[in-house]
């Protein structure tokens, strides 16, 4: 291969291409979707590495996108010198995000399920639609923890605890790759590494952790999606880790990613993210000298457009960089294109296509996800189920608005201008519909985040006519503030205060959503406050004054009628807090694996402890938990304990519960979290039904880096806890590992294998 042609395959082409005052311009689409036959020969000249998102970048239907990609694909292989085929990626963090593309929950509200299988269920429909419209790579899943929500990308994570993180991601990767390369798509981990603490909670901003940390949390779900799941791509995150930016961090990028986790697919670069480390780090110079900083690095293709690689042919030539640096990296993207088919079919077939969209494509599924996801936190005098002849007001910000319900990468909120046919089920008609438009009176009474209450008095008098009033409160989810929201934001009604770039310094309610709960308190007619938000908000007023309280996150295309399955009892909830819930922004942080300092001291005017723990969801039936059983008191820093605990429903309903194992060292040798995750089973039960649920649990689980950084199990005493939340602990039991001992690079165990016997 010619240096022009190598340096080809480390590069992305766009279907439209974005300057960098943020104006667009065709790349490879135009406007109408056809291809720019005189801008592509120019840009494919060589051949290129990836497309980046023709399909739903370029706004284009699933058909003509099939059409496009074929179209492009056979100019490279019959038209270029090599005949080398592009890789096509696309968005799916809630499903794929382009015209059609079914959009599920967002991944908050994923994780709160707590149920790997149904991540693995959804991303096998999301690989259909992609490979359909001839995709073989997606930009997901994102593995960033959680533990900060002023971060606007909190909504995107599986959550603030690393093992519930890895189980989830892990799963999410499973199923978009499928069992066989070719017919797979490659899934990217992001954002590597520690994206989710950035100071004051801002997108991009740096990151200071101590390596203990970062390894232990931050990169623990990366090791185990790289070691257990196969994932084949990894994308760099945007900030500096001490001072080091991530693109351009040859440590981690190829020291831990490729030396110690022996990873052998390929890195991309987070958007623009090569070039800021001119623009926003201030570490290069110039493009080149940004991109041959990354390349060295480790990072192998610059997303999504040209801008810095090109360059790199001047670098070789000019000696700043050698050609085998360069060989490397598109080596590791030739091997993907062999891996993919590529070079045996990049073809489409429309026949695929029709059978993975239309309207009413994988929505039940959706309507399952969404369901599921539904986190009830409060019920107080079981005002909860709503039965079906009540009169009810459904009221709020979030009852009646499609884009509402949606993630940031959902293809209706990441592009609001643009049009889809995925019809939306708001609450308003999942209720309407259910109940009878003559039994549900709406008002929205005000707006997201504007100053108004002009609509409080019609709010109210709808909850004075009602036997229920519903109020439906939360964030607005969207990629970016834009510079007319940010001069204009306190009197703007729809501001984005969650998702990419729209991070607050308040976790209450936007704008004036606080008083008009307040407000519809005041009448006598009961109210649930139903929260449809991508971020917890710290609301302790809400907790003490409303009598029922639901949160409902992001639920997705069918998340109106997952959260009236819910509020009208026909799906008994089952949803748990993948994150701790704070009582207000001063507290932070609250998540559950603190250390004993950081736990168990407070400030002046405020404990310690969360408004609602990580884990906790309640149900409309009751769960007892018998003893913990430990299949041995002794164990070697190489076995396995079984902790077994039966649990029956009490009450009269069928629901499920979520058994949750954490591990506990009395006595460690350097200050450990309070308790660590180390597993969790679902398990669904019938009234007076009750299950056996055994936790193996690998002395490695137990694992952390001592005083030389070796990941060892050390002996002493060890708590095995079980309960219903990390706060909520119902029985526990005590063991001892005998010795210590060095866990080896591919000897570890990290997950525990968990298994369940029904009784009746």
């Amino acid at each position: 291969m010619t240096l022009e042609e190598l340096v080809a395959q480390l590069l992305s082409v766009p279907s439209e291409r974005i300057s960098e005052t943020g104006t667009t311009e065709p790349a490879l689409l135009d406007e109408d979707g056809e291809i720019v036959w005189e801008e592509a020969e120019s840009l494919l000249e060589h051949g290129v590495g990836h497309f980046t998102r023709l399909a739903g970048g370029g706004g284009i239907s699933p058909e003509r996108a099939a059409e496009v990609t074929e179209e492009l694909q056979e100019y490279l292989v019959e038209e270029t010198r090599l005949g080398v085929p592009a890789v096509p990626h696309e968005e799916c963090l809630s499903g794929y995000m382009g015209p059609d593309g079914t959009t599920y929950p967002q991944m908050i509200g994923v994780a709160s399920t707590f149920e790997p299988d149904r991540v693995r269920e959804m991303t096998d429909r999301i690989r259909e639609q992609l490979r359909a419209i001839g995709s073989v790579h997606a930009l997901s899943p994102v593995l960033d923890i959680g533990r900060d929500p002023r971060w606007g990308r909190t909504e995107e994570t599986f959550g603030e605890d690393p093992y519930l993180v890895a189980r989830m991601a892990s799963a999410y990767v499973e199923g978009l790759q499928g069992e066989d390369p070719r017919t797979g798509i490659s899934a990217t981990l992001k954002h590597f590494a520690g994206h989710g603490v950035g100071e004051g909670g801002k997108n991009r901003s740096s990151v200071q952790v101590g390596e203990r940390e970062f390894r232990e949390v931050h990169l623990f779900p990366y090791e185990v999606a790289i070691r257990e799941a196969g994932a084949e791509s990894v994308m760099n995150a945007y900030h500096d880790v001490d001072g080091i930016p991530c693109a351009a961090d040859e440590s981690l990028l190829t020291g831990i990613l490729r030396g110690e986790w022996e990873f052998e697919g390929t890195v991309v670069s987070d958007y623009f993210s090569v070039r800021f480390l001119k623009e926003e780090h201030g570490v290069a110079s110039d493009y080149q000298t940004a991109a041959v900083q990354a390349v060295q690095a480790g990072l192998d293709v610059e997303l999504p457009q040209i801008e810095c690689y090109d360059t790199l042919v001047d670098a070789v030539e000019a000696g700043e960089i050698e050609r085998e640096t360069i060989e490397t990296a598109a080596r590791r993207v030739l091997r993907q294109k062999v891996e993919k088919g590529l070079f045996e079919d990049y073809g489409t077939d429309q026949g695929d296509v029709e059978a993975a969209f239309g309207p009413e494509a994988n929505r039940e599924y959706a309507r399952q996800l969404a369901r599921e996801s539904v986190t009830l936190l409060k019920n107080e005098d079981d005002l909860l189920p709503i039965a079906d002849d009540e009169r009810v007001a459904v009221v709020g910000p979030k009852a009646d608005t499609s884009a509402g319900q949606l993630g940031d990468y959902a293809y209706a909120a990441h592009y609001p201008w643009k049009e889809s046919n995925r019809h939306v089920v708001t609450p308003l008609e999942a209720f309407e519909e259910r109940l009878g438009a003559d039994s549900v009176t709406y008002a929205e009474g005000c707006t997201t985040t504007g100053p108004g209450t002009d609509g409080f008095e019609d709010a109210v008098a709808a909850a004075e006519d009602a036997d229920v009033a519903l109020a439906f409160v939360g964030a607005r989810s969207a990629v970016a503030l834009s510079e007319a929201d940010a001069a204009e934001r306190d009197e703007r009604p729809d501001v984005p205060t969650s998702g990419e770039g729209a991070d607050v310094a308040d976790l209450g309610l936007p704008g004036v959503q606080k008083e008009l709960v307040e407000e519809l308190q005041e009448t006598e007619t009961p109210l649930v406050v139903v929260f449809v938000s991508g971020k917890p908000h710290a609301t302790p007023w809400i907790d003490e004054h409303v009598p029922a309280v639901v949160h409902g996150w992001l639920p997705g295309e069918e998340g109106g009628y997952g959260i009236a399955d819910v509020v009208l009892g026909e799906h008994n909830p089952s949803g748990r807090l993948p994150l701790s819930i704070p009582k207000n922004v001063g507290q932070l942080p609250v998540y559950y694996g603190r250390k004993p300092n950081s736990r168990n001291e407070r400030h002046v005017y405020a404990d310690s402890d969360p408004l609602y723990p990580f884990g906790y969801g309640l149900s409309y039936t009751d769960f007892a938990y018998g003893d913990v059983e430990l299949s041995a008191t002794e164990i070697a820093p190489a076995g396995t304990v079984t902790a077994s605990i039966t649990v029956e429903n009490t009450g009269e309903m069928a629901g499920h519960e979520v058994i949750q194992c954490y591990a506990h060292q009395r006595w460690p040798t350097q200050a450990r979290p309070v308790q660590e995750l180390v597993g969790f089973h679902r398990v669904h039960l019938e009234p007076g039904e009750s299950a056996t649920v055994e936790f193996d649990v690998a002395a490695s689980q137990l694992a952390y880096h001592d005083a030389d950084m070796d990941v060892v199990v050390e002996p002493g005493e060890y708590e095995l806890r079980i309960g219903s939340s990390a706060a909520d602990i119902e029985a526990d039991a005590t063991f001892e590992v005998t010795g210590r001992r060095e866990v080896p690079q591919k000897g570890r165990v990290y997950f525990a294998e968990t298994r369940v016997d029904s009784e009746n």
